[in-house]
């Protein structure tokens, strides 16, 4: 279940307590666009930048270790090459064969620790990222509570949320009021301009979170 999920399945269940509320008075109803906010806010970009660091650096590891087995493989071709050499006494081949077991078994050694490395790296990464972007989310999930007292709405439902079948969960709420734009602002309001997202740039999207 993705965490705008969650944030969904609450407005959900209000939703339908509402429809019966309606009917005793008028309530006021705003709407906010959840997956906006989180990919226009600055924090999420810069946050988004520093794995992005992290993630380049993981990647330089990786090509160095990469490196180093594609020399291994390039003296096991050339001793390969000298075992297949019939000028070559049987002697000299047993010496190059062995030295070609132990380059292979530390070829297969690198490229098992550079593998079990990569996972290892990118599972961290991908749990620090989840985090970051939660503790984010949240961060805008108060300031839409806030606003809300303030306002004294009394329901916000997030307009970008969809179903498990891709289907809106809000298709229509009459005289809504969209408080993306201003929630927004507030967000921005002390943002460094090399923080902010630039026009065009690939926002990442909510996170998914498994159980």
């Amino acid at each position: 279940m993705t965490l705008i999920r969650r944030f969904l399945a609450a407005a959900l269940a209000v939703s339908l307590v509402s429809v019966a509320a309606a009917q005793e008075g008028s309530l006021k109803i705003a709407t906010v666009d959840m997956q906006e906010l989180f990919k226009q806010y600055y924090r999420t970009n810069e946050a988004q930048k520093s794995i992005n660091v992290e993630r380049a650096r993981i990647q330089k590891d990786n090509n160095e270790r990469l490196a180093r087995i594609r020399e291994l493989e390039d003296t096991l071709s050339n001793l390969r090459k000298q075992l297949e050499d019939p000028s070559i006494n049987d002697s000299k081949k047993q010496t190059l064969f062995k030295e070609w077991q132990m380059q292979q078994q530390e070829g297969i050694a690198l490229d098992r620790e550079r593998r079990e490395f990569l996972q290892r790296r990118n599972q961290a990464l991908n749990e620090k990222m989840v985090q970051r972007m939660k503790g984010i989310l949240e961060e805008i999930r108060k300031l839409v509570e806030e606003q809300a007292k303030v306002d004294n709405y009394d329901y916000v439902f997030d307009k970008s949320g969809l179903s498990t079948s891709q289907v809106p969960f809000l298709l229509y709420t009459k005289d809504a009021t969209d408080i993306t734009a201003g929630l927004l602002k507030d967000l921005n309001k002390d943002a460094p301009a090399e923080s902010l997202p630039a026009e065009g740039e690939t926002a990442p999207e909510i996170p998914q979170a498994t159980e």
